[in-house]
């Protein structure tokens, strides 16, 4: 390098900002740390390598020992036991010592020469009797740990042996014990011998065997000896393998039993209990089970292992046979036998009721052969879940729960805690709560796992669940304490309302009492309920209701999953309770607004809210996707009839604004004959569509002489149409309606006899009916209310058929209350139709007409009838009626309304014209005014009308027979009188008859001179009847 003329040396600096001895530091224990780790590897890779060749050593010492005690034995014993005597067995022979130490499982000549050792020692006892004796000698205390020690190691190479063999000797593992000689027989029977339970080393050799994991051995030899787990094999007598089962499992918790807690996994809950149908392959073990309190035994076993007992179980077989599904079958199973023993019930059944809930909670939701209503917003528990479930395994689950096992699980709950017969003031106990607590969280499971038809009868006829569920809830209510249930914190949040779970179970199952249960049953004998205690439900119900929907919704988003609880149950999450309880309580206020409209026991403003009733509700109401439009749709028997009248003729009048219905926009305009109403009604508007029947509509009249009468329809004409229309239509003379003896309308269940195309009339029916209520025309059409329920698209029951038929009603009921023997009554399952003289018999189930009607199955019978007038004769000609009426009335606006409530959409009040309201509602033209004299004179005449002349008067007026049903305030546009003439009229003119115009609402009223002279001309202008050529 060339001098820069700098002399002193340039300082170099790092960048790094260390030193390099601080960098050569770090280096060096980095090397040193690593280093250390490697010879540290070095050093367990050793003592593994000496571990392993110790092992291998000592594993081929031992084995080449047992080959050397293995060849002096046979030489010493014979390879056939040719020297094998009695004394061999004894605590001072060499016989047992070196076979249980040479014996090797896999090799098959050490398994035969146990079997034959077996056998030898089998026909010893039995010669002697004393097996004690045989092993131990004259005294047993003296060699009692060599004696013990050899018999627990006997006994489970012996299960050992059956267990490697069992696919071998697969059909002999479920046979008797009769055929001694077969190996698997044999090698079982000398377990039996060697655990007797009166032997004194029972508890420690069975004791042994559970350390030794027995259940597992026994589910493997069960499991091969069964053919097929699904059909059940019959053996005439008690099998060694049961015995050997039975000894074990009866042994285990008895006293004086000191045998050491066996791990969950290894258990016989988890291993045995899990097998698929065990009891009807084991059906000697299943009495044994059920008759020695075992059932209280391991069920209180599983409880405690709660909730981890699910993660134990095997799920070996297939994935149709998943472990905790086929261990709730067989505890379902056996609960019923279990649960019925006075002593064991109270203390076993919450602990049954713990585990088989949690169990339950795991299945997949069972499919139900009959479609029902679900709740919409019902979460998805099972949308993850695909396993499906065996058929037979389903079976079997929903069998169990029969009304024997609830009846039996109820009264053991409810022993000596819940009393149905007064009610405690200061709440219920702590028994109560948990009682209640308890039974409601396993029904509550069960109703949303099984189908509900399969359980809810027995449950409703065969307990008392009813009445003591009430009595609670009306005791929490009374009290103002609701309790928190305390012993299920792992079941049910402590945020959720204390009566969300007793309702959420209450509800069904007295909705469906309420179902099948007659008029007199309710009204006069108060059953199950009294009427003031129903008064008192409508209103716990209606609160609750109205904080699930309102107060505490519980929807949760779409995309948010449903979490579960503490415990990991789904469907006792609190969201699917409430979801669930919204629906149910919904479903049971609906009954009870039935039963009070059939027969008046309450008022109906005890089903409304009054916070319903602000005009911020109302305002909402009409616009989906609103919390008071979702509450109106759920639960519209909380908003007052009034508030959804409005509400619904709200909807109306936006339907009609998007549909452009005016007269100005008018496209169909048809000519009708008077005398031919429905005969060219039909020809001509049965082919709009239902966007046509949607828009206006207008009509001209054809009189008898084939003249076209004056008037332009402005909408009156129209009104008038309809009007008519439906009387002609709905008259029983023209066949498609029959009337009941209180002249109510139905559908003709003959009509296909009276007319080709009745079914079409029918859809023309249902478009006229709802497009008299799409404008707001009110027609005089009064129709049988299980007729009207077919608008809602409901089912009707026993209780709707005196509204169709009171004698065969009564004659249903006397079979219901008869005491004798009914098979002697000569009754089938058919039913005999008479339709205008024409006999025909149906069947009401297949091959009817060869099944008597008995004590057993009268109650079927009874509903079928009913089932059969009220829905199935009429199911074509109703199903054509409603799919013409929704053509223009939407389903969620007529499901705000219960039938009697429909009826007065329909018709209106059946009250007399309220004239006072008329009169205040009235505007005047041409010189009236509401004091004028004359005006005066018109009110008080029209007041002094009969009821049917002011029903002439208003169809004369605006074209119907009855007002608007919220009142002549909502009539469009307002009545008006208008003068027709000067005042100073004479003559002529005060010779004419009052004239109106419909389309307007407007009365043409002369200035009469006298009272007699206007109401003279009134009612000869109202009974002239023609038509508008009076106008």
């Amino acid at each position: 390098m060339f001098f820069s003329g700098d002399a002193s040396a340039r300082k170099r600096v790092d960048l790094g900002g260390r030193s390099s001895k601080e960098r050569d530091r770090q280096m060096l224990l980095d090397q040193t740390r690593l280093e250390r780790k490697r010879r540290l590897g070095l050093r367990q890779q050793t003592s593994a390598a000496i571990k392993i060749q110790k092992c291998f050593r000592g594993r081929k010492v031992v084995e080449m020992e047992r080959s050397k005690v293995r060849e002096q034995f046979y030489l010493t014993f014979g390879n056939h036991c040719q020297w094998v005597d009695r004394h061999c067995f004894g605590s001072n022979s060499e016989f047992l010592r070196q076979l249980l130490f040479f014996f090797n499982v896999s090799n098959t000549n050490d398994v035969s020469f146990l079997t034959l050792t077996c056998n030898l020692l089998l026909q010893y006892v039995r010669e002697s009797g004393d097996i004690v004796n045989l092993f131990a000698g004259i005294d047993y205390s003296e060699n009692k740990f060599l004696v013990e020690h050899r018999v627990k190691k006997l006994a489970y190479i012996c299960l050992h042996a059956v267990y490697r063999s069992r696919n071998l000797w697969k059909n002999q593992l479920l046979m008797p014990s009769k055929h001694s000689t077969m190996p698997a027989i044999v090698l079982l029977e000398t377990v039996v011998c060697l655990i007797n339970p009166e032997l004194p080393w029972v508890c420690n050799v069975v004791g042994y065997l559970q350390q030794k994991e027995v259940f597992s051995l026994l589910r493997g030899i069960i499991l091969t000896g069964v053919k097929n787990v699904k059909t059940p094999e019959a053996h005439g007598s008690l099998s060694s393998l049961e015995h050997v089962l039975t000894l074990i499992a009866s042994h285990v918790g008895q006293h004086p039993c000191c045998c050491s807690t066996t791990d969950p996994k290894w258990s016989f809950p988890s291993q045995l209990l899990s097998i698929p149908f065990l009891w009807h392959h084991l059906t000697y073990f299943k009495d044994v089970f059920s008759a020695k309190g075992l059932g209280k035994l391991y069920i209180k076993q599983m409880a405690l292992c709660l909730p981890s007992c699910a993660s134990v179980l095997p799920n070996d077989i297939s994935p149709e046979y998943p472990g905790y599904a086929c261990l709730l079958g067989n505890l379902l199973e056996a609960a019923t036998f279990v649960l019925s023993e006075p002593k064991f019930a109270s203390d076993t059944a919450v602990d049954f009721v713990a585990v088989s809930t949690f169990l339950l909670d795991a299945l997949p939701t069972f499919k139900s052969p009959v479609t029902e209503r679900q709740v919409e917003d019902d979460v998805m528990m099972d949308e993850e879940v695909k396993e499906t479930l065996s058929i037979d395994l389903e079976r079997q689950i929903s069998v169990a729960i029969d009304s024997r096992l609830l009846q039996h699980l109820v009264n053991a709950l409810f022993r000596d805690t819940l009393h149905t017969g007064y009610t405690n003031r200061d709440g219920p106990s702590d028994e109560e709560v948990e009682a209640v607590g308890y039974i409601c969280a396993f029904l509550h499971v069960t109703f949303s796992t099984l189908p509900l038809e399969r359980v809810i009868t027995g449950l409703a006829y065969r307990t008392e669940i009813v009445p003591a569920l009430w009595n609670f809830i009306k005791e929490c209510n009374e009290s103002q304490r609701w309790p928190f249930f305390s012993k299920l914190m792992a079941h049910i949040p402590g945020d959720a309302p204390g009566w969300l779970l007793p309702l959420a179970v209450f509800c069904p199952v007295y909705k469906h009492m309420l179902t099948i249960t007659d008029n007199e049953e309710f009204y006069e004998q108060e059953k199950p309920l009294s009427l003031k205690d129903i008064r008192s439900l409508i209103i716990i119900l209606k609160q609750a209701l109205w904080q699930l929907l309102w107060t505490i919704p519980a929807h949760l988003p779409a995309t948010q999953k449903v979490l579960t609880n503490a415990s990991g149950l789904t469907k006792l999450s609190v969201e699917n309770i409430k979801s669930r309880a919204r629906q149910l309580i919904s479903d049971l206020l609906t009954k009870l607004q039935d039963w009070n409209n059939r027969r008046s026991f309450t008022s109906p403003s005890d089903f409304h809210i009054q916070e319903a009733t602000s005009e911020n509700f109302v305002s909402q109401a009409i616009l989906v996707n609103t919390r008071a439009n979702e509450l109106l749709k759920l639960a519209p028997f909380l908003v007052p009839f009034t508030i959804r009248v409005r509400i619904f003729t709200s909807q109306l009048a936006a339907s009609r604004q998007r549909s452009g219905s005016h007269p100005a926009l008018t496209r169909h305009r048809f000519k009708i004959r008077r005398d031919r109403i429905l005969e060219d009604a039909f020809n001509q508007l049965s082919v709009l569509s239902e966007e046509d029947l949607r828009g206006s509509i207008r009509v001209s009249f054809v009189n008898e002489l084939g003249v076209e009468e004056a008037g332009i329809d402005g909408g009156g004409i129209f009104k008038d149409f309809m009007e008519n229309i439906t009387q002609a239509a709905f008259d029983i003379q023209y066949g498609l309606f029959k009337e009941t003896t209180d002249h109510l309308l139905y559908p003709n269940p003959g009509s296909g006899l009276v007319h080709e195309q009745h079914l079409q009339y029918f859809h023309f029916l249902g478009s006229l009916l709802g497009k008299a209520m799409y404008e707001g025309i009110l027609v005089d059409i009064p129709f049988t209310t299980f007729f009207l329920s077919k608008l809602k698209q409901k089912h009707n029951y026993l209780n709707d058929l005196p509204s169709l038929d009171p004698e065969l009603y009564r004659h249903l009921l006397f079979l219901k209350r008869y005491q004798g023997d009914i098979s002697e009554l000569e009754l089938y399952f058919v039913i005999i139709n008479n339709e205008y003289g024409e006999q025909t018999e149906e069947e009401l189930v297949p091959g009817g007409k060869d099944i008597r009607v008995t004590n057993d199955n009268v109650i079927p019978f009874i509903h079928l009838v009913a089932n059969h007038r009220l829905n199935y004769q009429i199911r074509h000609q109703s199903l054509h009626f409603l799919r013409g009426f929704q053509q223009l009335i939407q389903k969620e606006w007529i499901d705000m309304f219960n039938e009697h409530e429909i009826q007065l959409l329909i018709s209106g009040s059946l009250e007399s014209m309220d004239v006072d309201d008329l009169r205040s509602n009235t505007n005047y033209a041409g010189g009236y005014h509401a004091d004028h004299h004359i005006i005066e004179m018109f009110w008080e005449i029209v007041k002094s009308f009969s009821v049917e002349h002011q029903k002439k008067f208003l169809k004369f007026v605006t074209g119907c027979s009855r007002g608007p049903l919220l009142g002549f305030k909502y009539l469009e546009p307002k009545f008006c009188i208008q003068r027709a003439g000067s005042l100073d009229s004479t003559g002529e003119d005060l010779d004419r008859l009052p004239t109106s115009a419909t389309c307007m609402n407007l009365l043409k009223l002369p200035p009469y001179r006298s009272n007699e002279q206007m109401r003279t001309k009134l009612i000869y202008a109202l009974n002239a009847e023609a038509g508008f050529d009076l106008s």
